[in-house]
C-alpha cells in the first residue's frame, strides 16, 4: 500500500484545477496524508485525521526554521508597505527612467535579471530584492507581474545552485562529506557546474525572454489580458502610486537589507559566509531593513509613530493569504515526509534501471519529489544518499549524478505550487500565486524536457 503515499499530492493538484483555490487544496492534501497516517482499523480514523491536521500544523509552526520563514514572509508585507507609502518607489522609478538606465522593456528586464544574479548569497533575498526593485518598473512599461515573477523565480535558485558560495553549497557539501569517495566532496560539488543543465537552461531562457521581449503560452495571454484593460489599468496604477519624494526612502532600506544579509551570513557562520544560516540571516536582515525604513519615515516627519504602525500592519494583512499558503505548504511537506512519499518515488525510479537510464531517472525522481513535497533541499537529502552508493558500486561519474539530483530538485521546485520559493516569488512580484505557477510551468517543462535529453546524451557519452 506504499503507492498510496502519492495520493495527497494528487488530491492537491485535482482540487487546485477544480476549485482554483490553493488553500483548500493544501488543506485537503494535508488531511488526506493524515488520514493515511492514522491508525488502520480505528473506527475514529476521520477524527484522528482531523486532529492530526491541526497538530501537524502546530508542529510546523513550532519548528524554529519554519517560524523564521513565516515571520519573514509577514514582515516583508510591512517593509513593502513602508517603501511604497514613502514615495521612494515612485522616485526611484522616475530616476531610473530619466537617467536612461531603463528606457525599454529589455533594459528593465536586464536590471531585474542582473539584480538576481548579483545577490546569489540566498535565493529568497535574491527574489525579494529584484522583485521590490522592479515591480513599478514593470508596471510603467506595461509588463505583467507574471513575467516579473517568472524572471526572479527562474534566476534565483539556478544562480544559487550554480555559484554555490552560499548556504546551498554548504548544505550540499555537508551531505557529500558523510561519504568516502575517490574525489573530494568539494571537487565533486564544483564539478557539477557544467552538468547542471536545468539551471543553465533556465537562466538562458530568462535571457531569451529579456533580449527578445517575447513571452509564450499562458504568460502571453496574461500580458494580452493586461493590455486589454487599457485605461482602467492605468487609472488603477495611478491610484496606487504615492507621489515621489526621494529615492533614498526605497534604496536605503533595500541596500541595508542586502548588506545586513551578508553580515549575518558571516556572523552566523562564525566567520565563514558559506557556513552561515540563510534562514536566520534573511529574517535578521529583513528586521533590520524594517527598522531602517521606519526611522527614515519617522524622521521625515511625514508620519507619526501610530500612523507607521497602522501602515505596517496593513502591509502584513495584505500578505496573510500568501503566508497562509506558505504555512500549509510546509505542513503538507512535513506530513508527506512522515508518510514516506519522497522515499517511495525515489525507490520506484531507482529499481531495475539500465545503467544509461540512471542519471536521467535521478533527475526525474528529483523533480517528482520536489514537486510533490515543495522542497528542493529535502529532495537533495533524500536522493543524495541514494545516488552516492550508485556512484560507488556502478562507477558512475560523481559530478554528473549529483548535478542531476540538484537540477531535478530545482526543476520540481519551479513547477510546484507548494514550494516556498514559488510563494515568495509571488509575494515579491505582487502576482497571484496560481497565475505565477500557470505562467511559469510551460517554461519549466520545456527546460526540463531539454535537460532530460541532455542527461541521456551525457550518460551515453560518459557512463
Amino acid at each position: 500500500m506504499e503507492w498510496l503515499s502519492v495520493l495527497p499530492p494528487i488530491v492537491a493538484i485535482v482540487v487546485v484545477l477544480w476549485k482554483k483555490e490553493v488553500i483548500l487544496a493544501l488543506l485537503a492534501a494535508v488531511f488526506t496524508s493524515e488520514l493515511l497516517l492514522a491508525t488502520a482499523g480505528d473506527s475514529n480514523i476521520l477524527f484522528h485525521a482531523f486532529l492530526g491536521t491541526i497538530e501537524r500544523t502546530i508542529a510546523v509552526v513550532s519548528s524554529p526554521g519554519n517560524a523564521r520563514l513565516l515571520i519573514f514572509s509577514l514582515l516583508i508585507g510591512a517593509l513593502l508597505a513602508y517603501v511604497r507609502n514613502s514615495g521612494g518607489v515612485t522616485a526611484l522609478v522616475e530616476r531610473i527612467v530619466s537617467k536612461g538606465i531603463a528606457k525599454s522593456k529589455r533594459q528593465v528586464g536586464s536590471v531585474t535579471f542582473l539584480t538576481g544574479l548579483v545577490i546569489f548569497i540566498e535565493s529568497n533575498l535574491s527574489v525579494l530584492t529584484a522583485g521590490i526593485l522592479s515591480r513599478d518598473l514593470f508596471d510603467k512599461f506595461k509588463m505583467s507581474r507574471a513575467r516579473l515573477a517568472y524572471i526572479i523565480d527562474s534566476t534565483s535558485a539556478p544562480v544559487c545552485i550554480l555559484i554555490l558560495l552560499n548556504g546551498w553549497g554548504a548544505y550540499v557539501l555537508g551531505l557529500l562529506n558523510t561519504y568516502e569517495l575517490e574525489q573530494s566532496a568539494m571537487a565533486i560539488m564544483w564539478g557539477t557546474l557544467p552538468f547542471n543543465f536545468y539551471a543553465i537552461i533556465a537562466l538562458l531562457m530568462v535571457v531569451y525572454t529579456i533580449t527578445t521581449d517575447k513571452v509564450h503560452g499562458s504568460m502571453k495571454q496574461a500580458e494580452l489580458d493586461m493590455h486589454k484593460e487599457g485605461e482602467n489599468t492605468e487609472q488603477s496604477s495611478a491610484q496606487q502610486l504615492v507621489p515621489a519624494t526621494k529615492a533614498r526612502f526605497m534604496l536605503v532600506p533595500l541596500l541595508s537589507m542586502v548588506a545586513a544579509m551578508f553580515f549575518f551570513m558571516f556572523w552566523t557562520g562564525n566567520g565563514d559566509i558559506t557556513q552561515g544560516s540563510g534562514g536566520k540571516s534573511v529574517l535578521y536582515a529583513t528586521c533590520f531593513a524594517l527598522v531602517v525604513a521606519y526611522f527614515l519615515l519617522l524622521f521625515s516627519k511625514r508620519y507619526s509613530h501610530q500612523e507607521l504602525v497602522d501602515v505596517g500592519f496593513k502591509g502584513i494583512a495584505e500578505l496573510m493569504p500568501l503566508v497562509t499558503i506558505v504555512l500549509f505548504s510546509l505542513t503538507l511537506g512535513a506530513s508527506l515526509k512522515e508518510l514516506g512519499t519522497g522515499v517511495f518515488i525515489a525507490g520506484v525510479v531507482g529499481d531495475y534501471l539500465p545503467v544509461y537510464f540512471i542519471v536521467p531517472m535521478l533527475f526525474l525522481a528529483g523533480a517528482l519529489i520536489s514537486f510533490s513535497t515543495g522542497t528542493s533541499w529535502g529532495t537533495f537529502a533524500i536522493l543524495i544518499p541514494i545516488g552516492v552508493p550508485l556512484i560507488q558500486t556502478l562507477g558512475l561519474p560523481p559530478s554528473l549524478v549529483i548535478a542531476a539530483i540538484l537540477g531535478g530538485g530545482i526543476f520540481g521546485d519551479h513547477c510546484s505550487p507548494i514550494s516556498d520559493t514559488t510563494c515568495v516569488s509571488a509575494i515579491a512580484s505582487g502576482c497571484d500565486l496560481l497565475e505565477h505557477v500557470k505562467t511559469q510551468l510551460p517554461y519549466a517543462l520545456f527546460g526540463g524536457a531539454l535537460t532530460l535529453i541532455a542527461y541521456f546524451v551525457a550518460s551515453l557519452i560518459m557512463v
